[in-house]
């Protein structure tokens, strides 16, 4: 056969197996999707379809440091094709980088200019940079932002002529964003936006001046005590106590989607907060002979799937501790019943649950993927920066009887990491884009020896000897791990040596998969693996208080 023979048949076969990787994408398989796009790739690398569709794969599996190769290779291949730029484009925003993304969907506009979609994505983006750079201007210095929390009387929240749920200088902003916006609609972007921010950042820092003098519902000593009002008949909180009772009747009213006042809420939020603070970033956790503990992966706002897992496994107490191993919110849009469950059993009782930092408990994760948005919508504006200052003082990781390290993401792109080294880390501040936090709150498990580039574009991938090694020098026997979505809920790697946990089932309401929790029981610390299904939630999607561009996507 001659090499163009060769080569033809190549270009069919591959497009053959294309048609298959499509199908499997279709059926949520993306990791088969992958597989068998990369065997398309192997068969015509020149194809720049074959490189976008394995991109947008790697999208759905938030694989986006991946979807950015390949989407870049596409627009290599074939510079003009939009589908490229589109789909790194959609990488970059779901990382959090709008003014990467401006980038590529600025060329997809240029390329399909009479494309409605892309004229209306490029806008959506062209808004998003919009408010990042009004954000940026109107931000406060670190040195001289106050605690939230610290300000904050739960006693003196309710309702009433004097009480309002959004300061005087949010009021304010968004009054001045709305001018900015009806602007930029008669003038057009170009003279009108360093103008308006100019505008908008005179006006915050008045109403920042004003709002010192007149006082807004959290601010010390400026507000009215008022009492929870009597038409309401929720949960209590009797005698600031925080009881098994209470707990219960919460989740009820959860599961039946009442609201939790705003003052019981506070009060959750705060007293975990001082318990939270007072912990190392590693914790110590001594399970005694006999006893057992649960280890549960992302819940990711999945409220319904989470009292599952108390109805299989039993409720959190002093003789049935869990550990829930970080991401409790964001894409599901119960995110707020989530948090505010396991911080109430953390009140209840500190050592009948545990909880770890996971990536997304941070600003930058909740902005883009619902949680800020969901709290806006069910508590208010403060709360937003309360829960951002709690979720600082999460511990990193845990250790069970000295044998079991648990941490969200992973291990470490240096060899050599102690455990007094993670306990002495300094986490009250959102994760940075490299080093020991970041990577254990990011970095994610290989199938082979070494270490290599993070197919998220952020922490680092690590193989079975690198957890060998850690595990040795710490004297430990097992890594858990979250983080990453298993069909089965869970995954056993690195010659038995690591185990993935994930506990939000059907994650996103697309992907089909199972939970899962491991059950250990002292002393011997054997891990059971326990898998569930996911069950019946009321009919709100996920990402419904997600950033108005990145549903766009989803």
């Amino acid at each position: 056969m001659s090499n163009m023979d060769t080569e033809n048949s190549n270009i069919s076969r591959a497009e053959e197996v294309k048609v298959l990787a499509n199908e499997a994408f279709k059926a949520h398989k993306y990791a088969q999707a992958i597989d068998l796009y990369t065997q398309a790739i192997a068969l015509d690398s020149q194809n720049a379809v074959y490189w976008a569709n394995r991109a947008f794969a790697h999208i759905k599996l938030e694989e986006y440091g991946s979807a950015i190769q390949d989407a870049s290779k596409a627009v290599e291949v074939e510079p003009k094709y939009s589908k490229g730029y589109y789909r790194r484009g959609a990488a970059y925003l779901s990382m959090g980088k709008f003014k990467e993304a401006l980038k590529d969907f600025q060329q997809v506009k240029k390329i399909s200019p009479n494309d409605p979609d892309a004229t209306r994505k490029l806008k959506e983006c062209e808004k998003a940079v919009m408010k990042l750079k009004f954000e940026e201007a109107i931000a406060v210095p670190d040195s001289q932002r106050r605690s939230v929390a610290d300000s904050i009387d739960y006693h003196s929240i309710g309702t009433g002529p004097s009480s309002s749920s959004v300061p005087t200088e949010v009021a304010v902003a968004a009054v001045a964003v709305a001018v900015v916006a009806a602007v930029m609609m008669i003038v057009g972007t170009t003279v009108a936006t360093v103008v308006a921010i100019m505008v908008v950042v005179l006006v915050v820092f008045g109403a920042r001046w004003w709002g010192g003098c007149s006082g807004g519902v959290f601010h010390e000593g400026q507000i009215h005590d008022l009492d929870v009002e009597p038409q309401y008949s929720g949960a209590r909180i009797e005698e600031d106590v925080v009881t098994l009772d209470f707990v219960k009747k919460m989740m009820d009213d959860f599961k039946n989607q009442k609201c939790l006042h705003k003052r019981y809420a506070c009060q959750i939020v705060l007293q975990t907060r001082d318990m939270l603070r007072a912990l190392p970033s590693l914790v110590d956790i001594n399970v005694p002979e006999g006893n057992h503990f649960t280890v549960c992966g992302d819940v990711h706002g999945q409220f319904y799937d989470l009292l599952n897992i108390f109805e299989l496994n039993g409720l959190p107490s002093d003789e049935n501790p869990y550990l829930f191993n970080g991401d409790f919110v964001d894409r599901g849009s119960f995110s707020v019943e989530v948090i505010l469950t396991l911080f109430a059993f953390k009140c209840m009782s500190p050592s009948a649950i545990y909880l770890a930092r996971g990536n997304h408990e941070s600003k930058g994760m909740n902005k883009i993927y619902g949680f800020e948005g969901e709290v806006r919508s069910k508590l208010s504006e403060k709360f937003v920066e309360l829960f951002a200052e709690v979720f600082c003082c999460l511990p990193l990781a845990h250790v069970i009887n000295e044998k079991v390290f648990v941490v969200h993401g992973g291990l470490f792109s240096v060899d050599g990491v102690k455990l007094s080294e993670i306990r002495a880390i300094d986490r009250f501040c959102e994760p940075p884009e490299e080093g020991l936090m970041c990577e254990l709150l990011w970095s994610d498990p290989q199938p082979y020896l070494g270490r290599g580039p993070s197919k998220r574009g952020v922490g680092l991938s690590f193989g079975a000897d690198v957890t060998k090694r850690f595990l040795q020098e710490n004297n430990l026997d097992l890594v858990v791990r979250s983080h990453e979505v298993k069909d089965e809920g869970y995954e056993i790697e690195h010659d038995g040596k690591l185990i993935t946990v994930f506990s939000a089932p059907n994650y996103c309401d697309q992907m089909g998969n199972k939970g899962a929790f491991i059950r250990f029981e002292a002393p011997d610390l054997k891990p059971n693996i326990v898998t569930f299904s996911a069950v019946p939630h009321p009919d709100v999607k996920p990402m419904a208080y997600a950033n108005n561009f990145l549903r766009m996507f989803s």
